[in-house]
């Protein structure tokens, strides 16, 4: 049986090995899984006080700029027009099932009210819980939220920052002591997932700082990160709860999903994602819709609609979810060259959704002219690059028989021929669709 009833077996069977203990995910995290492959779009956030400087989410790494001043930022953090009801709706009308934000970043500024750091949204002039507010306003509106959280600090004395790769320039002079801040970080995360409902995941950042820059053949990290204990904690609090690493490497014992940052898997292109595509967990791809994660007031460069449907078309046929990103304003509010071009990708995926929501990728390779998604015995041919088809496409489909082929949502049956290499669909008549033309073929 192919598609996702396959894979979903292969979640049931799976049994991946922690340090001094064996993980097996919970029935309830086995069926977080199956909806995450089935939900296709997601919403990330980059937002806290580095979007104020203007200039993305590393700024403080990329300035130079030291503990002390960087501080200073929270004076200035009042986001008077965030509305988690306009964002968590946005979300929605733009055919995404889940959000991704940001709890605390690399500068190590806590979104939420915690017990645990003075460096908060709960100091700044604003005073309000974002985490609660969006979590509140996720759950009331259906939409699952995953939760970021960095495994490196900027800020801290306490990171092993004498051994890290970035934050070199803040400022600080004392020595890391991993004990007392892995002890910081199972505090927070049990803030986080006990005072704010269900959470659907925790997307971790930051492994990287630890290791050789990326493509180098010792990619072991300096200092042992506890995995066993950060994912253990996880698992206990909320066993539905899925866990996702930003390591750039294959997936560790005990992580329920694996991610490509600006890249599709099997590609490349950012240097970032040598790592090879699981066959076991869900996959997802992150991207930007500009160049930044974070407000860059000098980055115009906009992806269009058409860019990012055919990212997540692309996506699709890689059996892989589009997590798309947005940096807000430092007054809360999302600038409409993203808001625009969300709307136009929700209304895209009212017509076409059943094309991606629910589908399976990687059933044949992906092809010149676009990808094939797959639900049940339907299998639907996108063709996003009209010059690589011509007056036919071939799909190397030989596994299965084709019964009909057709113009998506009734436009006109077309011709096909099968053979032993796969299957051969004729265009001639077809109206190609700027977008993504999509044929959809019936298996017997």
């Amino acid at each position: 049986m192919m598609g996702r009833f396959l894979v979903a077996s292969l979640y049931l069977i799976v049994s991946v090995h922690l340090t001094a203990q064996t993980y097996t995910p919970a029935e309830a995290n086995v069926k977080a899984r199956e909806w995450f492959n089935d939900a296709r779009f997601g919403l990330f956030i980059h937002w806290g006080p580095f979007s104020i400087p203007g200039s993305g989410e590393w700024v403080m790494n990329e300035r130079g700029i030291t503990v002390k001043n960087y501080t200073r930022l929270m004076d200035f953090f009042n986001p008077i027009e965030f509305n988690a009801a306009q964002w968590v709706s946005m979300a929605k009308d733009a055919g995404m099932k889940y959000i991704t934000l940001i709890t605390r970043h690399h500068d190590g500024f806590s979104m939420w009210d915690t017990k645990y750091s003075d460096f908060s949204i709960m100091h700044t002039p604003y005073k309000k819980d974002v985490v609660k507010m969006m979590a509140d306003e996720c759950h009331k509106q259906g939409i699952k939220l995953f939760l970021y959280y960095s495994l490196l600090d900027w800020r801290r004395e306490d990171y092993p920052h004498e051994t890290g790769r970035t934050g070199q320039k803040s400022g600080r002079t004392g020595k890391g002591d991993y004990p007392h801040y892995l002890q910081f970080m199972k505090d927070q995360l049990t803030e986080l997932l006990t005072n704010y409902g269900e959470i659907a995941g925790i997307w971790f950042d930051g492994h990287w700082d630890q290791t050789a820059p990326e493509g180098s053949a010792d990619r072991s990290s300096r200092i042992d990160w506890h995995y066993d204990e950060i994912y253990g904690l996880i698992h206990r609090l909320q066993p539905q709860c899925m866990i996702g690493n930003n390591h750039h490497l294959p997936p560790f014992a005990g992580e329920d999903f694996q991610m490509f940052e600006r890249d599709l898997p099997g590609e490349n292109k950012s240097g970032l994602s040598f790592q090879k595509a699981s066959a076991q967990l869900p996959l997802e791809t992150c991207e930007t819709m500009n160049g930044s994660w974070g407000f860059n007031i000098t980055d115009t460069n906009y992806k269009s609609a058409k860019q990012i449907i055919h990212y997540l078309v692309n996506a699709a046929g890689r059996n892989a979810n589009l997590l798309l990103n947005v940096g807000p304003m430092p007054n809360g509010k999302i600038q409409p060259e993203f808001t625009d071009t969300l709307a136009a990708t929700g209304k895209w995926l009212q017509q076409n959704g059943q094309t991606i929501y629910g589908t399976t990728g990687n059933l044949v390779a992906p092809q010149q002219w676009g990808v094939v998604t797959g639900k049940g015995k339907t299998l639907y041919a996108h063709i996003i690059k009209p010059s690589g088809a011509g007056a036919s496409i071939f799909i190397p489909l030989t596994a299965q028989k084709v019964s009909a082929v057709a113009a998506y949502a009734g436009k006109g049956k077309l011709k096909f021929k099968q053979d032993g290499t796969g299957v051969t669909v004729y265009l001639e008549g077809v109206t190609m669709d700027d977008i993504d033309t999509i044929v959809q073929l019936e298996l017997k």
